[in-house]
Parts: C-alpha cells; sequence; structure tokens
C-alpha cells in the first residue's frame, strides 16, 4: 500500500505535455517507438559529471556518441531504495532510508505489462536463488530490487543475472538489471563498474542496434546527497537520435515513457510526468492515424413511372 507520494522538485520544469489521466495518451502513443526489448541497468552513487567525461569510464562515453544523453536528468530522492522504487512504481512510497523488507501492493510497470499480455523480469547480479527475499547476501542487496517488494509480482519475475540470456530473443519485454554492490559502483571504482557495463551489456547494445531493441542506463542518486540529484541517463538504440539532449528528466519521466510505450497505464508520479518525446528517429514511430473519412451517401435514385395504354 503506498504510504505517501513525493513529487520531484523537478517535474514542474518538465516541459511540454504534463498528462494527469491514468492512462497512456494517444499523442503520447504517437511520438514514441515501441522496442521489441527494452533493459534498463540501474549503477550506484555518482553524478552526472563523475560519469560523463570521465576517463575511467570510457565504454559508458562511448554509448554517449551512439545515443541520447540526457545533460539535465535527475533522480528523485536520497538514499537509494526509495528511487529504486521512483523508476519502477512512480512513488518514493514514503521511504526515506534503505530499510528492507518492505512490501506493497500498488500497480506498477511490470504489473502493468503482466497485465496486458506483455513480459518483465527483474535480474539481481549476486543474489542467491531466483524468487529470494532477503534483505542481502554477500554483495546483492535488496534495496536495489524494487521489484521483490510487490505483491502483485509472481517470484518468477526475481531473476538472478546469471539467468539473463545470451539469446537476447529470449528476453522480456522488459528487463531491469540491478548489478552487485561492486558492479554497480556503490563499493568499487568507476572503471569496475564501466567494465563491468561493457563485459555484460555489450553484446546486447550491438545486437540491439538490428533488432529494434534499447538501452536505458541510469542511476539512483548521485554521490554526494545533493539538492540538485543531478545523474547520467543515457538511451541507446537504433530508434534514438544520437546527441546530447537537454531536456529535464527524472526517475518518473523514465518510467512515463516506458509504460507509454507499452501501453501501460501511468502509475504514482509517472501520471504527472511528461514522456520523453525527443530524441526519436522518426523511421520507428507508428504512423499518424489516418482520419476517417465518413463514406458519401449514395445519390437517391428516381424512377419513373410507365402508363400503359
Amino acid at each position: 500500500m503506498t504510504t505517501g507520494h513525493r513529487r520531484s522538485p523537478f517535474a514542474a520544469a518538465l516541459p511540454a505535455l504534463l498528462l494527469a489521466s491514468g492512462a497512456p495518451s494517444s499523442a503520447a502513443a504517437q511520438s514514441l517507438p515501441r522496442p521489441d526489448h527494452t533493459v534498463v541497468v540501474i549503477l550506484e552513487n555518482h553524478s552526472y559529471s563523475e560519469i560523463i567525461g570521465n576517463n575511467s569510464a570510457p565504454y559508458i562515453n562511448s554509448l554517449r556518441t551512439q545515443g541520447a544523453n540526457f545533460t539535465d536528468s535527475h533522480a528523485v530522492s536520497h538514499p537509494s531504495e526509495p528511487n529504486y522504487l521512483a523508476l519502477f512504481q512512480g512513488t518514493t512510497e514514503g521511504l526515506s532510508d534503505d530499510s528492507c523488507p518492505h512490501e506493497y501492493s500498488d500497480p506498477n510497470l511490470g504489473s502493468g505489462l503482466l497485465a496486458n499480455g506483455q513480459t518483465f523480469a527483474g535480474f539481481s547480479e549476486s543474489m542467491p536463488y531466483d524468487g529470494y527475499t532477503g534483505c542481502g547476501s554477500g554483495d546483492y542487496a535488496r534495496k536495489h530490487n524494487a521489484w521483490v517488494d510487490f505483491t502483485d509480482l509472481p517470484s518468477t519475475v526475481n531473476r538472478v543475472f546469471a539467468d539473463f540470456p545470451s539469446d537476447y530473443t529470449r528476453l522480456p519485454t522488459v528487463a531491469y538489471v540491478a548489478p552487485n554492490l561492486c558492479s554497480d559502483m556503490h563499493d568499487c571504482s568507476v572503471a569496475t563498474g564501466d567494465a563491468w557495463l561493457e563485459s555484460r551489456l555489450g553484446d546486447y547494445v550491438s545486437w540491439a542496434a538490428t533488432h529494434n531493441s534499447l538501452l536505458i542506463l541510469t542511476f539512483d542518486e548521485d554521490a554526494n546527497d545533493t539538492s540538485t540529484n543531478q545523474i547520467a541517463t543515457l538511451f541507446v538504440g537504433p530508434m534514438v537520435q544520437p546527441g546530447d539532449d537537454s531536456t529535464p528528466i527524472d526517475h518518473y519521466a523514465v518510467l512515463r515513457t516506458l509504460e507509454d510505450m507499452y501501453g501501460v497505464p501511468p502509475t504514482g508520479n509517472a501520471t504527472l510526468a511528461a514522456p520523453i518525446t525527443d530524441i526519436w528517429q522518426s523511421a520507428f514511430l507508428p504512423p499518424a492515424p489516418r482520419a476517417q473519412i465518413p463514406p458519401t451517401k449514395p445519390p437517391t435514385r428516381r424512377t419513373t413511372a410507365v402508363r400503359r395504354p
């Protein structure tokens, strides 16, 4: 049950379309592609300036040249756990700490995908086994695994990262990836996390380029508990126009984009966020609906009476 809704201070700055309805708008749907697969990877505790332009993150910076780099992207809270919830469900659930365990029953991205016949799974590195509900084990931390908290999701969506398929056609519609406390840069260096990302997801990025699929890379929060909370966020895939993008976004905007992409009713504060619509290649957008022209009524046929002699 939701215990609180905390709107990001950056939500008011989101431009253009502010949507308050409980369902995807047809206008937004026409502005978004629908990738065959989307993989969302969440790294830890580094600000935008510590990643973008940092020589210790050569792979991430190579992704910057391949995709859209958001120069005004922000987390919504401190510390980590509320941000993971925001990115998956659309609220921080009132949390202001990294406590564990928690259970919620609110609609979320995963339950929305399953309800409309699509698929979802979350893959956590170093989790002991599929369906694990413990708060931690070695380098695994449940606080970085939002999907395990939701009772409306089956335990089968909570999977170890070893299950991440090498045959990418077997990926779910949307997959979230939570690296362990070293690989996500929480306990280890930027260089370590960058190398992990390239070794584990580099082949997926290459495959996605020719298979209508998308990588979203983001961070939970910045490193110093700042009020601006600026983080790196990248979208990489064949449907994305490469380049820096100055649109102000936050975790709610990323979630809203995913929900609208796949026809999922927006959840929590994502209902107030604008989907990201200005980075897409036009060739990947759905065609605009044709105007329905009412059929013309056939002319009335007149008959002339014939007199019989």
